[in-house]
């Protein structure tokens, strides 16, 4: 019976959200990352094809974070394996980060 809820459209606001989750983020990068580096993780993926270059500040625009929180987790999210390598590029102006 509940395999006919859930294909009614019955699934509820937190477990259709868990269910994005898993599968826009790899099960072993989601469990190895704060919510904030989860966060931040997933702003680089959905953006790397269009850029190769993010500042530290302009990601904590989008993100509603300062850009020191950026800063502070952003190492987390280039020492977990991910697909993503992420290079520290520039000081000039706040730090950009050089992701591939």
């Amino acid at each position: 019976m509940s395999s006919t809820a859930a294909s009614a459209g019955t699934e509820s606001p937190v477990e259709a959200e868990s269910s994005r989750e898993s599968e826009s983020v790899p099960e072993t990068v989601a469990g190895s990352l704060s919510e904030k580096q989860l966060r931040i993780y997933e702003h680089l993926r959905s953006n790397v094809d269009d850029r190769t270059y993010f500042k530290s500040r302009l990601i904590a625009e989008e993100l509603g974070l300062s850009a020191k929180e950026v800063g502070a987790n952003i190492r987390g999210v280039r020492e977990a394996e991910t697909d993503l390598t992420i290079e520290k590029w520039g000081y000039s102006s706040g730090t950009t980060w050089m992701v591939e």
